[in-house]
């Protein structure tokens, strides 16, 4: 139980302002289906926190902190110009017709972000300290829930009163400034 306890509690506040958070927001303000979406984080959340107690750790050692702080800048430079360019999601009667494919995009895109990102590596580090390993993913798990699944039917909600374009500019802006600062080696190396 404390393994699972330390790890939500851990992982809850360290995701709070982190960039998978804003992907939250982002997200329901293109879909506006919260569920699929919650549905998408919990399944990504699961799945890349268990590959990250199992081959995080090597993965950082293999390309070290140099290398992983250019791989992020640039991600996250290429994702705020990504955030600029229109789609056919931005278009109210262009939203999937399938609740299978804004849970598949979740997923997807939740779990990429997840990568590198300081909640993967606090469940690197936790999975190496605590046991059983299968706690510390469901406690780790559990905190990205607690701290993302509100951004979603508050990002729903708010997208109803601000125009996508201004939430498009405003995560690009922000992901712009992630990406200089990992650039410039400011900050935590992973988010």
């Amino acid at each position: 139980m404390e393994a699972f306890l330390i790890s939500t509690g851990i992982v809850a506040l360290a995701e709070m302002g982190d960039k998978t958070q804003l992907l939250s927001l982002v997200l329901a303000a293109r879909f506006k289906r919260p569920w699929p979406i919650v549905w998408g984080i919990l399944v990504a959340t699961l799945l890349n926190h268990a590959l990250a107690g199992a081959a995080g750790a090597w993965i950082m050692a293999t390309v070290g902190p140099n290398v992983m702080r250019w791989v992020l800048g640039i991600s996250f430079i290429a994702m705020a110009l990504w955030m600029l360019i229109p789609d056919k999601l931005d278009d109210e009667n262009a939203l999937p017709k399938r609740q299978m494919g804004v849970f598949l995009a979740t997923t997807w895109a939740f779990f990429l972000a997840e990568m590198g990102d300081k909640t993967q590596i606090a469940t690197v580090a936790l999975g190496a300290q605590y046991e059983p390993l299968i706690a510390v993913v469901l406690g780790t798990t559990f905190g990205m829930m607690l701290a993302n699944a509100p951004v979603v039917f508050f990002g729903d909600a708010l997208t109803r009163r601000v125009p996508i374009k201004t939430v498009h500019i405003v995560a690009a802006l922000i992901f712009a400034v992630l990406g200089v600062l990992a650039l410039l080696g400011i900050g935590s190396l992973t988010g």
